[in-house]
């Protein structure tokens, strides 16, 4: 007849550890590929206006970004409410797109300095005689492809 022990404990099995480093660099690669980075700090407030006929944008590595609107909250004690235009990360003159421009076209490819696109990214409540301007400096930059942002109508 056989005799069954029961007292003898078994142990516990130890959790392999051995796929861990696999898993976190998973994570770690699917994070990676699914997170856009922030590109500017926006220091004026913008609500673009509401367009009809709208069409995206193809390659947005060839487009830069002139945005102008009021200051946020927290910058209009230096720079007080009237409009102000903002290029990257910092507020700029009219006088001063020609020479952004000029150096955001030397830092592109030498094939892709022709399809440079400027993005305005104005305020619906912007002056016209300040949009106006900006395409002067743009035009004297040789800046000739302008695209504005809007909202669709049927999401406004």
């Amino acid at each position: 007849m056989a005799t069954i022990r029961k007292s003898e404990k078994k142990g516990m099995p130890e959790l392999s550890t051995s796929s861990l480093p696999d898993i976190i660099f998973m994570l770690l690669f699917f994070f990676m590929a699914v997170t856009t980075m922030k590109e500017v700090t926006y220091k004026v407030r913008i609500l673009p206006p509401a367009a009809s006929e709208l069409q995206k944008l193809e390659n947005k590595s060839l487009v830069r970004y002139i945005y102008v609107g009021e200051p946020m909250k927290e910058f209009r004690d230096q720079f007080g409410s009237a409009t102000r235009i903002q290029l990257n990360d910092q507020f700029a003159d009219v006088n001063e797109i020609e020479t952004f421009i000029t150096n955001e076209r030397t830092a592109m490819k030498e094939e892709d300095q022709n399809l440079m696109t400027v993005s305005i990214n104005a305020d619906k409540n912007t002056k016209m005689g300040i949009i106006t301007d900006i395409k002067q400096a743009l035009r004297r930059a040789y800046a000739l492809k302008i695209n504005y942002q809007a909202l669709s109508r049927k999401s406004y």
